[in-house]
């Protein structure tokens, strides 16, 4: 079928897949949320492909945020119904496929492009790499995942400092936190996720998708952790600080925040 802001390439036994937004960069919007469901879901029943590699377009960046137009006017049901559709369609749904995928990090990883890349089973990033979760300084919180898997992969203290600062994280310190597998230059990048690939594809596909079940099993625990996620996520639809930090963003100035 055809795709308008993702590209796909299989070879080799494994699927490639680009979010290919470069004027944007390749923020998530609803659209390419539903398009990378699609290919996914296609590729997850697809026994010609055995490991996902999802990368964005350029150099400049894996995934910047979500896009921040398409929400900023919610309310505080629609903001819970766009966190909700978004756990399900895709953070969710990487998290839960039963072939492994893998994070190509090419540059920023911000806000809704860090909680894709942390629902993707391994990460690797360039060296010019930078994380973060910026939502506290829309007046909104991480809605995609973001709290319950930054603290799984990072521990409660650096996720805490993460989110509340707002900032963001060079490769070399993600990996020191654990936040990704691995760190290579940028020409070097799909190459160190196809070795990986390569590895994989040798080994029993079932055998695999039973030990990733088994894995996220051990994490069931958190899924009221999400659910207050997706509620407390709803609620800052409703707050004068959401509409100025939103508001800020777009007219490209400093938000007054007044904590209301």
């Amino acid at each position: 079928m055809a795709y308008t802001n993702i590209l796909l390439e299989n070879k080799d036994s494994i699927l490639y897949i680009t979010i290919n937004r470069p004027d944007q960069l390749n923020a998530l919007n609803k659209q390419t949320i539903e398009e990378l469901n699609k290919a996914l879901a296609l590729a997850d029943v697809n026994p010609e492909v055995r490991v996902i590699i999802i990368t964005g377009s350029g150099e400049k960046a894996f995934v910047a945020g979500a896009d921040i137009k398409e929400f900023s006017s919610f309310s505080i049901e629609e903001g819970r119904m766009l966190s909700r559709s978004g756990h399900k369609l895709l953070f969710d749904f990487v998290e839960n496929m039963s072939k492994p995928v893998i994070a190509a990090v090419n540059g920023f990883a911000l806000g809704g492009g860090l909680e894709l890349a942390m629902s993707c089973h391994i990460r690797v990033a360039s060296e010019n790499a930078k994380m973060g979760l910026p939502e506290v300084s829309l007046g909104v919180i991480p809605g995609y995942g973001g709290t319950q898997r930054l603290t799984q992969l990072v521990g409660k203290g650096k996720a805490m400092e993460m989110i509340a600062t707002a900032g963001m994280i060079g490769a070399s310190e993600a990996l020191q936190w654990g936040l990704v597998n691995h760190v290579v230059p940028q020409a070097e990048l799909l190459a160190k996720c196809e070795e990986i690939a390569g590895k994989i594809v040798k080994n029993s596909p079932a055998a695999i998708a039973s030990a990733y079940r088994a894995i996220l099993s051990g994490y069931k625990k958190y899924n009221a952790g999400y659910e207050a996620e997706i509620k407390e996520f709803g609620q800052c639809f409703g707050t004068e600080d959401f509409t100025e930090g939103t508001s800020a963003f777009m007219e490209k100035r400093k938000p007054v925040f007044k904590g209301k």
